[in-house]
């Protein structure tokens, strides 16, 4: 029983010193996923995405795939010479945020992207972690310190001007 106990405390204590930023995996179009007639640029436009998330994209999978293309092709909607295929043929893909860069991303079958499937995501590195908040004890201690510098010099000064005033 012990044994447990200890494990647990380890596990709690191994918890809260595991960094707090990690990988996101983002589901693209949310309930809507990889369809058609989906605006992905206002689906990705309040969204923030940081080296080491993930894209996961849900779609019908003879009908449809996912390719990364340049910005010109992009635009376009030009699946030929790809940058990847990210397809592997089950309808449930993911890209792995890996590099912080643009990522243009389109179906390029079934003519698909004209219908609106296609998605650009910025990727960039994740913000710093916040500063640590002071803790109480940080806060007693400064208090502490400051009453040991009234008791040390302050309250002195203060008897020794009123003794010296005495004598005048």
């Amino acid at each position: 029983m012990a044994r447990i106990a200890l494990m647990a405390t380890l596990v709690v204590v191994l918890a809260f010193l595991v960094a707090e930023v990690a990988a996101k995996r983002w589901t693209v179009g949310d309930n809507k996923f990889w369809n058609p007639n989906v605006n992905y640029t206002v689906w990705a436009q309040d969204k923030h995405f940081y080296l080491d998330d993930w894209l996961y994209f849900v779609y019908e999978r003879n009908q449809y795939n996912v390719i990364e293309v340049n910005e010109t092709n992009y635009i376009s909607c030009n699946a030929n010479n790809p940058i990847a295929n990210w397809s592997r043929g089950s309808g449930r893909d993911v890209v792995h945020l890996n590099v912080t860069r643009h990522y243009y991303l389109i179906s390029g079958n079934s003519g698909g992207c004209y219908r609106g499937m296609k998605l650009d995501v910025l990727v960039e590195k994740p913000p710093p972690s916040p500063a640590p908040a002071p803790s109480k004890s940080n806060a007693i201690r400064r208090a502490f310190t400051v009453s040991c510098f009234a008791l040390q010099f302050v309250i002195p000064l203060a008897v020794f001007a009123a003794f010296g005033l005495m004598w005048y």
